[in-house]
């Protein structure tokens, strides 16, 4: 399948998504996401089976935090823990707890270059992800600065349909191991980058 028609597949999936507004509470967010920290709240944590770093969530958009969540509650993403978590929220929830995890959203800097020689792979990852993997919009994850690890993982899975995506499904098909491991590397050195949400930290609550 050629790359335009995996493009056009991608806009597809894009027309057809409910797209989340992602407009939670972040304060209640912190109170649900408590337990969230005891792994995406120390950097370097890694998960034990199979083993790869927690992903960095602050500074991703919380609409694709959403989706994430809303992904292993149905079983799309299979990862026991994550999915014990989703499964306990609501909608609501899951939209607070994004507003909270994703903090401030990276954005890409005007005119500055990507960190390195791009492989020839991200070429196709440049169109949803951007070359400096700062995702386009709420529903694309942002990669700069994500664990190159974490990245191998989620493109593992999707090749390999562990994980279950319209869209990522086909694009990761076309990669080989060495291309994803490649591509992982790349847009792990990219800045600005994600960071590990602090496990101390104060919130201000909105005037109501």
């Amino acid at each position: 399948m050629s790359v335009r028609s995996l493009l056009a597949i991608a806009v597809v999936g894009l027309v057809l998504s409910v797209s989340a507004e992602a407009a939670g509470d972040p304060v209640h967010g912190k109170t649900l996401g408590y337990t969230c920290l005891g792994c995406h709240g120390i950097e370097s944590y890694k998960s034990v089976y199979p083993t790869f770093s927690v992903p960095r969530l602050r500074g991703q958009h919380p609409e694709y935090i959403i989706a994430a969540l809303k992904a292993y509650k149905s079983g799309e993403r299979n990862h026991a823990t994550m999915h014990a978590h989703a499964s306990s929220m609501s909608d609501q929830d899951m939209e607070d707890l994004a507003a909270y995890l994703g903090g401030e959203v990276v954005k890409a800097t005007a005119g500055a270059k990507p960190a390195g020689t791009a492989p020839a792979a991200v070429a196709t990852c440049s169109a949803c992800h951007g070359a400096d993997g700062v995702g386009i919009m709420g529903m694309y994850p942002t990669l700069s600065g994500q664990h190159a690890d974490y990245i191998e993982h989620a493109l593992t899975s999707y090749r390999s349909g562990a994980r279950k995506n319209g869209i990522m499904g086909p694009f990761a098909a076309q990669l080989k191991p060495e291309d994803i491991k490649e591509v992982a590397e790349y847009f792990a050195h990219q800045q600005p980058a994600l960071k590990t949400v602090p496990k101390k930290e104060k919130l201000a609550v909105a005037a109501k």
